[in-house]
Formats: structure tokens, C-alpha cells, sequence
């Protein structure tokens, strides 16, 4: 197994849940926390513990994205008017790697940061290789015509478990997508239940 599967069930068992709706999440099976006492009984979380564990559900989602940028999302949303929660979900399904994993160009999100690191997309004609890219509205990511037939993109088109959201416009025949609108939070199609509000507490204490 790589390290990639492992980080993205161990996130999965750590949180209880199918955090991103998987089929072979290993919760499916045992519903109880990786490890040796794993299985003990849960205590009721602190205010802190339940903000905290919001946090970590919502960063692992994008890929376990490091904590210095997760923050800085947090902080740019909170400079923006409105609801920062709302904001900070905007900007983390502006990401390149979100809209990769999101138009089902590659079947899971850590594989889109894999995917874009190693060259196959290109936005709005140019190379991209920088997972955190912003995309702005209307821009167009696509698969080089090079990597159309791999295995990983074959893998994801066929996936029946997830459909593209309608903020996102892809066509088919090019293997491109591109960004229509910036979502609201209601319109994020996740398989479990984000509190971003909870986040805002955690970093806001």
C-alpha cells in the first residue's frame, strides 16, 4: 500500500468517518479509531476538541495540505466581508488539485496533487505543476493530450460513486474543465457533514 492510501485511510479511521465516500474506506468495516486502543470508548470531546477534530476532518479532505497553508487560507478568508467559514470553502475548492479531484480527471484528491506535480494538466494553455494553484472564474484546466489514456484518469472517468458538481463545466471529449462559479458552502458535494464555522473557532480562540 503507498503512503498515499495509508494517509487517506488513516485520516478516514482517525476521523470515524468515510470522509470522502469510498467504497473501500476501511470504516465501511470497523468504525473504530486506527491502533492498539482503537477500539476503547470514546470520551465526550472538549469545545476545543470538537473545533479541533472540524479542522483536521476538513484539512485531511483536501489532501492533508500542510497547516501553514491550511492557516493561511483561514486568514485570507478572514479578511474577506461575510462569513469567513463560508469563504475559507471557496478558496479551498479554488485549488487546482480540488478541481482536478472534482471534474473526476483522477479518482481521489491525493492523486490530484500527484497528478499535477508530475506535469499532466495544463490551465488556460499553460503547464501547471503547483497542487495550490488558484483558479480564478472561468479558467480551463485540462489533461495533456499525453496523458488522456493513463490508467489513473481511465480509472476515475469510470467511477459511479461521484458526479461532478455544477459549479464545475467539463467536457468530456477534451478532458478539460473549467471553473464556472466559486461555490457555496451548501453546494460542496461532501460526503460527510464540514463544519468550516467550527474551524473558524478553533483559529479565532
Amino acid at each position: 500500500m503507498t503512503k498515499r492510501h495509508e494517509a487517506k485511510y488513516k485520516i478516514d479511521r482517525r476521523m470515524g468517518q468515510n470522509v470522502w465516500g469510498r467504497p473501500k474506506s476501511p470504516v465501511n468495516k470497523r468504525e473504530y479509531g486506527p491502533g492498539q486502543h482503537g477500539q476503547r470508548r470514546k470520551s465526550k470531546l472538549s469545545d476545543y476538541g470538537v473545533q479541533l477534530k472540524a479542522k483536521q476532518k476538513l484539512r485531511g479532505y483536501y489532501g492533508n495540505i500542510s497547516e501553514r497553508q491550511f492557516h493561511g487560507i483561514y486568514v485570507e478568508a478572514r479578511r474577506q466581508k461575510g462569513d469567513t467559514g463560508a469563504h475559507m470553502i471557496g478558496l479551498l475548492e479554488q485549488r487546482l488539485d480540488a478541481i482536478v479531484y472534482r471534474a473526476k480527471f483522477v479518482p481521489t484528491v491525493f492523486a490530484a496533487r500527484q497528478f499535477i506535480n508530475h506535469g499532466h494538466v495544463k490551465v488556460n494553455g499553460r503547464r501547471v505543476t503547483i497542487p495550490s494553484f488558484r483558479m480564478k472564474v472561468g479558467d480551463v484546466v485540462e489533461v495533456k493530450e499525453a496523458s488522456k489514456q493513463l490508467a489513473l484518469v481511465l480509472e476515475a472517468r469510470a467511477l459511479s460513486e461521484r458526479d461532478v458538481p455544477d459549479y464545475i463545466e467539463v467536457d468530456e471529449g477534451k478532458l478539460s474543465a473549467k471553473l464556472v462559479r466559486v461555490p457555496a458552502l451548501n453546494e460542496v458535494p461532501y460526503a460527510v457533514a464540514m463544519e468550516p464555522h467550527l474551524v473558524v473557532e478553533y483559529y479565532s480562540r
